[in-house]
């Protein structure tokens, strides 16, 4: 579905992505992992067009969108649920959702219910202001804007950062349900345990560079895995 050849990004003259190349198949949950500063985030961003490459080409569906608008990536069927949730805080949650799809002229109904579904607490705060929700709340509704887009893959930087472990672990059991509806998903993740036991296939990236590659539970074994993202010896 996704393929990334050599990409390279820059930030002045740091070079925060270095050749990059990597395969997110149709249908699969791929991971994304990493120490902080690796160069994850810059490339979902330079993915959706928020920032543009140095050098390399993206390709969605055989279609290079190297240089399409962001407006653009989003009507082909990408969307990002971006680190940091930023929710519309003064909008209440059903607001929230509806912005998500922005770009759609149809009706959101079903949308609206599917997103409810998975997420029964947004439907009993749908009246409630974003900006009052607990995080893993707040959470929870980035990830059901971005749904609202109806996108055939999403993107999620960093779900689990700063919630507490049951929170954690029911974000990631809706991660496999919307996989589960024939949405594909990229996912960053500093919770290299949970990403590992959660993706089809995972990549290690270090200092701007794939370093390893393979299944999640091939990396799960790996050794060098376990000792630096794993806190195992």
């Amino acid at each position: 579905m996704l393929k990334i050849d050599n990409l390279s990004v820059n930030y002045g003259g740091i070079k925060a992505v270095r050749d990059v190349s990597f395969e997110v198949p149709d249908g699969k949950i791929v991971t994304l992992i990493g120490a902080n500063g690796a160069g994850k985030s810059t490339i979902l961003r330079t993915i959706t067009g928020l920032v543009r490459p140095a050098s390399g080409t993206i390709t969605y569906n055989g279609e290079e969108i190297t240089k399409h608008p962001t407006y653009d990536i989003v009507k082909k069927g990408i969307t990002l649920v971006p680190e940091g949730r930023r929710v519309f805080p003064d909008m209440t949650v059903l607001e929230n959702l509806k912005i998500g799809a922005y770009l759609r002229r149809d009706n959101l109904n079903d949308d609206i219910e599917w997103v409810y579904s998975l997420f029964p607490r947004l439907k009993e705060r749908h009246w409630q202001q974003a900006g009052t929700l607990s995080g893993g709340e707040q959470q929870m509704l980035a990830v059901g804007r971005a749904l609202m887009s109806r996108p055939k893959l999403i993107m999620m930087d960093e779900p689990s950062l700063g919630l507490a472990p049951i929170i954690v672990k029911e974000i990631f059991n809706i991660i496999k349900e919307i996989n589960k509806n024939g949405v594909t998903i990229l996912l960053i993740e500093q919770n290299a345990n949970m990403a590992l036991h959660t993706a089809d296939l995972a990549y290690v990236l270090e200092t701007g560079q794939i370093a390893l590659s393979g299944t999640g539970k091939e990396l799960l074994a790996n050794e060098k895995v376990k000792e630096l993202y794993l806190g195992k010896k």
